[in-house]
């Protein structure tokens, strides 16, 4: 990733607090090693650019063999469109009041078409779409727009229930529908973040191949064309060791991991990539206080800390030594807006360096994340975080 033309301090300990900082050594690391655990799975890359959402990162996993990206939100889409990436899917159910813009992301970009592809779960969705592309047909004798259907498979967040009739229905329309092209089958592995140990995600990644691979050859019995099977989720990914019939996965995570990824079994500490420096700003009633608060590491809590250790059973986030080591001692005890409590008293000025609980929540927060080489900032990156 080549650097930018920018104007930064030179030194990780001189940037303005709240900074948000990635170690780019352990960043490209982590982008080689999905990158080329894909390649060995037979599987395409679709990474989910939510968790990082800047433009160099994208780059750089496409460099890397990714065949696409995956947004979860048309701002996105937008964002990564006018930038040149022209294979895009928008993980997220078809929100039916915003069909007129699906419908200009999938006509191109200027002169130039792109693959737009969108998910829904439902048939008043499909419905609406369908209604929407009779008034409002797409350029071209074939649809540029591809309709994935999701798949609950055990998350139960969204998405088809497997075994339901919709299932077979949903995926028959769409083939038939002369304005839209099935796509295939998409699903997210969200179960995965509710256990812990390498095992147990690596269960969670067989029962999420198996439930899409079962459903994909019940549809191609029905003479239903099933391109795609797409998986998703890094705690999963990270664990898979088979995805046979599986043809694409799309983790976003895996590029910073984060604190909750240390603790369910995802990867080391070591690979934690993000950070937030913060300012200690005061210091009384035998606690101190820094300059990060919910809006700089979000109010997600974490997960829950072993019991009868020296932790409290949840943190607000947790600190890091001077090595890169989680501190057994200090840890951040509760958030408001602006403020981030610290269960010891501090020196006024001195510097503190967080480990979110959950990077996508934390990057969000930001305008911008400075790139460090050790305590050397090499660069600044804009994060495209448009609603």
């Amino acid at each position: 990733m080549p650097p930018s033309s920018f104007s930064s301090p030179a030194s990780l300990h001189d940037l303005p607090t709240p900074a948000l900082v990635v170690d780019r050594r352990v960043l490209e690391r982590n982008l080689e090693r999905m990158a080329a655990k894909a390649e060995r799975l037979g599987i395409a890359l679709r990474p989910h650019i939510k968790t990082h959402k800047t433009l160099e990162i994208a780059r750089r996993q496409r460099d890397l063999g990714a065949r696409g990206l995956t947004v979860s939100t048309l701002e996105e889409a937008r964002v990564y469109a006018d930038h040149g990436f022209e294979d895009l899917t928008w993980a997220f159910p078809l929100v039916p009041g915003r069909l007129a813009e699906v419908r200009a992301l999938a006509a191109g970009v200027g002169s130039k078409r792109i693959r737009f592809g969108v998910v829904l779960d439902s048939s008043e969705a499909l419905a609406a779409l369908e209604s929407h592309l009779v008034s409002a047909p797409l350029p071209g004798p074939a649809s540029p727009l591809t309709i994935l259907m999701e798949v609950d498979c055990g998350d139960h967040r969204s998405g088809v229930d497997p075994g339901s009739p919709l299932a077979r229905e949903l995926p028959r329309r769409i083939a038939d529908s002369p304005s839209l092209r099935f796509g295939g089958l998409l699903t997210h592995s969200g179960q995965a973040y509710h256990v812990q140990g390498r095992g147990a995600l690596a269960a969670v990644a067989q029962t999420e191949r198996r439930v899409m691979v079962e459903l994909a050859e019940t549809l191609r019995d029905d003479g239903v064309e099933v391109p795609t099977v797409s998986v998703g989720s890094t705690p999963a990914m990270s664990a898979a060791e088979d995805l046979t019939g599986v043809t694409e996965a799309r983790p976003g995570n895996y590029c910073y991991y984060d604190y909750t990824q240390t603790r369910i079994g995802s990867c080391e500490l070591a690979d934690c990539a993000l950070t937030v420096m913060a300012s200690v700003i005061s210091c009384s009633f035998g606690h101190s206080v820094v300059d990060a608060g919910a809006l700089a590491l979000s109010r997600d809590p974490g997960p829950p800390e072993p019991p009868g250790g020296a932790l409290p059973p949840t943190t607000a986030g947790r600190l890091l030594t001077a090595e890169g080591d989680l501190d057994p001692d200090r840890w951040l005890t509760g958030l408001s807006q602006e403020h981030g409590e610290v269960n010891v008293p501090l020196p006024v000025g001195s510097r503190v360096r967080v480990l979110p609980h959950h990077s996508c929540l934390t990057n969000a927060c930001f305008d911008r994340v400075w790139v460090v080489e050790g305590e050397r900032v090499v660069d600044r990156w804009k994060i495209w975080r448009e609603r």
